[in-house]
């Protein structure tokens, strides 16, 4: 698949699957702000990759999750698994 999953993508599947907190604005630059300071703690988090692994057809690393502290670290972890390797 060659498609990029960008931010608005995360934005969405965020929204979609826990809402968002009221004091956060998700419009803002949001790329490098952990994602327990918008209000996206490990629940919301599971939800999230479970929502981008079965849109994406993709399976995200789970110890690699709980390192991913940013939506664009989160972003850059699924853009990895949408790139076909090189040594396929």
């Amino acid at each position: 698949m060659s498609k990029q999953f960008t931010l608005d993508d995360l934005k969405r599947i965020l929204l979609e699957g826990a809402g968002a907190d009221e004091s956060v604005d998700l419009d803002a630059d949001i790329l490098d702000l952990g994602l327990e300071e918008l209000g996206y703690e490990s629940l919301a988090l599971l939800e999230t990759a479970s929502r981008i692994e079965r849109e994406y057809g993709i399976s995200l690393d789970e110890v690699e999750l709980t390192h991913t502290l940013t939506p664009r670290e989160l972003i850059d972890a699924v853009n990895t698994c949408l790139t076909p390797s090189a040594a396929a």
